[in-house]
């Protein structure tokens, strides 16, 4: 393989991983949804009682780690801090735009080895999981140490990376195949093209007389 040809293979994969990843932010946003309305749905209302009393008062402390990071780099670029309607659009805007990252780095991995889309993905999801959630988000003040979450957040948001990483796998895996299906499909149309103009040179020598 040369090195333009190696080239093109990680930029295509990137791109693929990149679509992937964008794809696979929306299904994990579903996800969650889905699971903290069934989590709610299970408790008692002696449950949701006590954990209402117990909620931390104050918008700052519940706000998602992502509306932290846009509102943060906001202040950087503008000096300004996003208001209510602002964090709510900033917010999905830095979730997407970090997953579709992701999935750009996922895809020029799997491009590389195959060890990277093992488990089908889910085992970068699991990595993704335990680097950014478990370590960076909390080092960097941005959300709970682990300790400080409950078992039950803990398991939603690891299946959740899970399930990120699978569909950036899946969609990464389609993309990647109908780029490539032309490319094969036109190699042996190619290669039977060039065959008898290279065989005629030596079916020529061959009528000559010795």
């Amino acid at each position: 393989m040369s090195t333009r040809t190696g080239s093109t293979c990680i930029l295509r994969g990137a791109a693929a991983g990149a679509l992937g990843g964008f794809v696979a932010s929306w299904v994990m946003n579903g996800f969650i949804a889905t699971a903290m309305t069934a989590q709610e749905a299970l408790k008692s209302p002696e449950q949701k009682a006590q954990e209402q009393s117990q909620k931390p008062q104050g918008e700052e402390q519940s706000e998602d780690s992502t509306v932290k990071v846009a509102d943060a780099l906001t202040w950087i670029v503008t000096g300004r801090h996003l208001g209510r309607e602002g964090k709510q659009q900033g917010g999905p805007i830095v979730h997407y735009a970090f997953g579709t990252l992701m999935g750009a780095l996922y895809g020029t991995l799997a491009e590389l080895s195959d060890t990277a889309r093992a488990g089908t993905g889910s085992a970068f999801g699991t990595a993704l999981f335990i680097g950014a959630d478990e370590v960076m988000v909390p080092a960097l003040g941005l959300g709970k140490f682990p300790t400080e979450e409950s078992v039950g957040s803990q398991i939603t948001h690891l299946a959740a990376h899970i399930v990120y990483g699978t569909t950036t796998e899946l969609v990464r895996r389609l993309v990647a195949r109908r780029g490539v299906k032309p490319a094969e499909a036109e190699a042996p149309a190619r290669a039977s093209s060039v065959a008898p103009s290279l065989l005629r040179p030596l079916q020529g020598s061959a009528r000559r007389p010795a």
